[in-house]
């Protein structure tokens, strides 16, 4: 793991509450690939991965739609990972595992084909009807980078996914819905979002921040509620970045600081509402009419 005071001391100060960025993360991306170690770089482009993520689902829903340039992998790579998992297409088998992250070929192949390897899985499945493929998609995705071997890495992934859990609860909770349908994951934190009739989901001891959650879901404006979730994000970075200002971490919040910077400039009041719409609408009716049309559309 590299030191970069260079790049860090030549950086502009970033604040929460500024509405211009110096630059984009694509080209502070560009910057980063040409400055961080290859170990540092790998880590980064964890990351990135989200926007693959992004592109598979566009991909799934809209295939003639143009792709997230932030995103590595190309629509015909998806392509060819269903020509290769339908067998229509072995000889390409080999090079698209080597190429693929091996949650995006698991989750194509378990909830896109429907496939499943035993019972245990046909058992989650079964469960995980209620969920959005993206949602689906970003629990794999989780799971795979909460595995790398740097710690700070794998704790910003999972703060995503416990704060994404405690509101898919809590909505579950005020509209009567069952959250086991909507909680993704296996940590300890999703085990007890499902099972605890607690206020706090018996979670105040295990994760601090269950109560600045339990605060800010209460906001009624949307887009005030999704800043304050921001801000609560972004002291978590300052708070775990502080004594180490120039190491990978620092960089990395560096990044994660941009993009919610970078987010905030380009959304107004009216995005705002019509994400919250799709959300509520994709919570009640899952994705499978998108599904079922993919399907269609892919046959032989």
């Amino acid at each position: 793991m590299g030191k970069y005071y260079y790049l860090k001391s030549g950086l502009p100060t970033l604040s929460f509450e500024d509405t211009k960025i110096p630059f984009t993360i694509s080209e502070f991306k560009d910057v980063l690939d040409q400055t961080l170690t290859s170990s540092d770089k790998r880590l980064v482009d964890l990351y990135f991965l989200k926007y693959d993520n992004k592109n598979l689902i566009s991909y799934i829903h809209f295939p003639d739609s143009e792709p997230d340039p932030r995103g590595k992998i190309k629509y015909k790579e998806f392509k060819t990972l269903h020509k290769v998992l339908t067998g229509e297409d072995e000889s390409e088998r080999a090079a698209i595992e080597k190429e693929l992250p091996p949650y995006i070929i698991e989750f194509y192949r378990k909830y896109i084909l429907g496939e499943t390897t035993d019972d245990a899985d046909e058992e989650k499945k079964n469960d995980n009807k209620a969920i959005p493929l993206e949602d689906l998609l970003s629990a794999l995705y989780y799971e795979y980078v909460m595995k790398c071997k740097n710690r700070f890495f794998a704790a910003w992934f999972e703060l995503n996914l416990n704060i994404n859990n405690m509101f898919a609860a809590i909505t579950c909770r005020k509209y009567d819905l069952d959250r086991v349908e909507y909680i993704v994951g296996d940590n300890e934190i999703a085990q007890s979002l499902r099972t605890s009739n607690a206020r706090d989901f018996g979670l105040s001891d295990t994760a601090e921040y269950i109560q600045d959650v339990l605060r800010i879901v209460e906001e009624t404006d949307l887009l005030v509620r999704e800043r304050k979730v921001d801000q609560l994000k972004w002291k978590w970075l300052e708070d775990n970045t502080f004594f180490d200002p120039f190491d990978i971490d620092s960089i990395f919040a560096y990044l994660l600081e941009l993009e919610m910077i970078e987010r905030w400039a380009t959304l107004d009041r009216a995005t705002g509402e019509k994400t919250f719409r799709k959300l509520v609408g994709s919570m009640k009716t899952g994705s499978d009419n998108a599904l079922e049309e993919f399907k269609r559309n892919n046959k032989k």
